[in-house]
């Protein structure tokens, strides 16, 4: 173990660099709280960078009679599309109608139409979909996302891909979301406003006295350790948090986490138009089809239970067959293995309600003060990628008291950075760019758009031709954007930037990215040298 130095104290250390921590370290830098954050991998690296891309309310929570979280998630659909247009955009969802479709057994609401109308058990109803509909419409004062429309699917374009016993169809609103982008402009955010960001950073223990925290830590590279002092500690550590309870700080605690595995599968491109599916197993699950990185297609996704979170999570060859066969009960193309180009998977960690499955467990969070024997700790548990700018509100309705000034909640309308533009204004931006930058193809000038926003002219900087950006990597990807991603977005190898900076992973053989990896690494020991100068 290397050196160990004692560092400057602050208010807030959060530990997980995850949506929900880079979130509250975001809101509270910005109310003026000293914050410290630590990351033991990359940014985004587990639950936050695996989800299914999507800003949704949750239509299927409804089933579940959870209003309250459907609609906080409607709200905050396009509170956070005018804070990020570059990252998230607009998606019309087409939902096939059939009359064998049926519910998840253990739904409130199955149950009740089981009893009231037992010749329906089991099913679900054209009129109680469109019901559901009518209320995701208006739950949420829905003002830019149009409103819900039914289709004929024999002569809509969204019809053409599916099999011909499905002749209607219901198409709604919600939104995408470039999931670890999001958590990386939070940090970058928060580093702005005087946060301490500090990835490939474990915490190795955290001791509680009367009035603060004292937290030792570990850069995971130089192995050297250091101390923090923090005024309160907020656990979200995400699959971990129940770990970091029981083994980091060592609560007594009876707060239960219960770790849901959901996996997805990128296949070759299945349809022609920008619209998603949403479709509804003969099982009672449902599961998305949504056009992906423009060539592909992304399917998911499946709930299974997790026990331990340091298993890295897999998308297995049976849950593979499953998305495979799901998806092939609606396309007129039978999917296969074949097609699979890419699957991942993540851990969602659900506070633990008692539910009777891992599809049933309340995807709401659930946030917890412990004050047991000197300085608070905020445990987070849950969480919907959807809600993580109330959840981190939230937080910080917990956690300002111990601070005595009174704040007000800010971060609404706000943009991150890069997103300070129209929602509209995509398209534009794409042009301006690219007649700025005339080397730039129409997907080059996208993609930076679409991942960087305003930014992007920043990147680019004063080029001229291409390779004024530097060694060329392979599908777009420069020195010139690597080093921005090295400086400012705390990229330190390879799969930080093909796979969650950008997915360009899907583009680059395995070749390439050995080089690039090697390449950044030369450029970190460049700067520990210029460092140590």
């Amino acid at each position: 173990m290397g050196q160990r130095e004692h560092h400057d104290s602050v208010d807030v250390f959060v530990i997980g660099g995850g949506i929900n921590g880079c979130g509250i370290a975001r809101d509270a830098a910005g109310r003026g709280l000293r914050v410290a954050l630590a990351e033991m991998n990359d940014l985004a690296s587990a639950t936050s960078s695996a989800s299914t891309k999507l800003f949704h309310g949750g239509l299927r929570y409804l089933e579940y009679w959870e209003v309250r979280l459907v609609r906080e998630a409607l709200i905050e659909r396009e509170t956070l599309l005018t804070a990020m247009p570059h990252i998230s955009w607009p998606m019309r969802f087409v939902l096939p109608y059939h009359k064998d479709m049926r519910f998840e057994g253990d739904t409130p609401t199955s149950k009740v139409l089981g009893v009231l109308m037992p010749w329906m058990r089991g099913r679900r109803p054209a009129w109680l979909i469109r019901f559901g509909l009518f209320l995701y419409d208006h739950l949420g004062g829905r003002k830019i996302l149009p409103p819900t429309r039914t289709l004929d699917l024999t002569t809509d374009p969204a019809g053409r891909a599916l099999q011909d016993k499905f002749k209607h169809a219901f198409e709604y609103s919600d939104c995408w979301i470039e999931d670890s982008r999001l958590v990386v402009l939070n940090a970058r955010d928060a580093e702005a406003r005087g946060a301490q960001i500090n990835v490939q950073t474990k915490v190795i223990s955290a001791h509680r006295a009367a009035d603060h925290w004292e937290v030792t830590v570990q850069d995971r590279e130089s192995e050297a350790s250091r101390v923090i002092r923090a005024k309160m500690l907020v656990n979200a550590g995400g699959p971990w948090v129940g770990d970091i309870i029981h083994n980091t700080v060592r609560l007594n605690s009876t707060e239960g986490v219960r770790l849901v595995r959901g996996s997805h599968i990128v296949t070759k491109k299945l349809f022609d138009h920008d619209k998603c599916y949403f479709f509804q197993g003969t099982d009672g699950r449902i599961i998305f089809a949504i056009p992906y990185e423009t060539d592909f297609t992304l399917i998911g996704t499946t709930d299974a239970e997790q026990a331990d979170p340091s298993i890295k999570p897999i998308c297995t060859p049976e849950e593979e067959d499953y998305l495979c066969a799901f998806a092939s009960q609606y396309f007129k193309k039978p999917i296969t293995a074949a097609d699979i180009v890419w699957s991942y998977s993540g851990v969602r960690p659900l506070y633990d309600d008692g539910a009777s499955s891992a599809t049933a467990a309340t995807r709401d969070y659930t946030l917890k003060v412990d004050t047991t024997g000197g300085a608070p700790m905020l445990n987070v548990f849950g969480g919907k990628i959807t809600t993580y700018r109330r959840l981190a509100e939230h937080a910080l309705d917990k956690i300002m008291p111990f601070f005595g000034a009174p704040s007000k909640a800010w971060t609404a309308g706000v943009a991150l950075p890069g997103g300070d533009f129209l929602v509209g204004d995509v398209a534009r931006l794409i042009a301006e760019v690219q007649a700025q930058y005339g080397f730039l193809s129409e997907a080059w000038a996208q993609r930076l758009i679409r991942g960087y926003g305003t930014e992007a002219v920043q990147i680019l900087g004063d080029a001229t031709s291409a390779a004024d950006l530097g060694q060329d990597f392979g599908a777009t990807l420069t020195a010139r954007e690597v080093e921005w991603l090295m400086q400012k977005e705390f990229a330190r190898v390879a799969e930080d930037v093909v796979w969650r900076r950008t997915k360009l992973g899907l583009r680059l053989s395995p070749e390439q990215i050995a080089t690039l990896d090697a390449w950044m690494k030369a450029q970190g020991v460049k700067r520990q040298i210029s460092a140590a100068e």
